[in-house]
């Protein structure tokens, strides 16, 4: 319920600053134009803002907890795994975190490469080997190596333009026709318009959405190959395959190496693809390559 409060808050917030900087510059959030402005600074801000606060936000919704220093063999071998993988990158040693949950799985995030979060849970810890887990490892660092936090965010600031520009230009579109009537139901149309179309524009957003975080899964497996071999990696996918469900929120399963088995509505809407496909595009790239 917090983390609901908060994001409704920032959201709140990011309208009003936004809001002040159109008045300050003179823009009609009106118009066309001035719509077009209003819906690219909330779709972008909303979207970097979180970016910027994902690490933090990441470690309160999971209750993970930073390695500062390893207090055991285990920790000491994980930040010895990631260091390693970093150099082979050439990347900034990321921070680490343990955080724990009952499903084998882990995350990356973070606003650039070298400011990143790598978190595992101890459901993976406890059930894969030394070899599974630093192909896990290894498929995390391969989103952050190629920036992948960074374009969903783009992404998700380019559709969040879409679907607040098209569907407040539709509303209007409608009010206009009613204005003549009466201008308070016109208001009123306007809203509920617009929020119906935010609604099904965002249904179709977030399939594309959902559609290159399956196209990015790919390329972290075949980062996780070059890193540590394409037998580990397949091997850990196997192993993921009588894992427990993901509990993890969302926000954070779209950054995990375990996404839901099952959309509840359409494959369209899975933030990972089948791990059967996942396994047979590691498999082929190993008889090509």
């Amino acid at each position: 319920m917090m983390r609901v409060g908060l994001f409704l808050l920032t959201n709140l917030a990011v309208m009003f600053v936004f809001g002040i900087i159109l008045s300050i510059l003179g823009v009609n959030a009106q118009s066309t134009l001035g719509l077009l402005i209003f819906a690219a600074l909330f779709g972008f801000g909303g979207s970097f803002i979180s970016l910027l606060l994902s690490k933090r936000m990441a470690l309160r919704s999971v209750g993970g907890q930073v390695i500062k220093e390893a207090r055991n063999a285990q920790e000491q071998w994980l930040l010895d795994v990631v260091r390693r993988q970093s150099d082979q990158l050439k990347l900034k040693m990321p921070a680490v975190a343990i955080y724990q949950a009952d499903d084998i799985n882990a995350f990356a995030t973070g606003a650039t490469k070298n400011s990143s979060l790598v978190a595992v849970s101890t459901g993976l810890l406890a059930a894969m080997t030394q070899d599974e887990a630093e192909a896990v490892i290894g498929h995390e660092m391969s989103h952050v190596a190629n920036g992948d936090m960074v374009t969903m965010a783009l992404l998700q600031g380019v559709l969040n333009t879409f679907v607040i520009f098209i569907s407040r230009i539709i509303a209007s579109m409608f009010a206009k026709v009613i204005e003549d009537r009466s201008e308070a139901l016109a208001d009123i149309a306007y809203y509920v318009i617009a929020m119906i179309f935010e609604t099904i524009f965002g249904i179709l957003a977030s399939m594309v959405a959902m559609w290159f975080s399956r196209y990015r899964e790919f390329h972290a497996d075949a980062g996780s190959a070059k890193l540590v071999g394409s037998a580990k990696m397949i091997a850990a996918l196997e192993k993921l395959k009588v894992s427990h469900e993901p509990n993890e929120e969302a926000s954070i399963l779209a950054f995990c190496i375990n996404g839901e088995k099952k959309a509840r509505f359409s494959q369209l809407f899975l933030s990972h693809p089948p791990l059967e496909k996942r396994i047979e595009a590691l498999r082929n790239q190993s008889i090509i390559g």
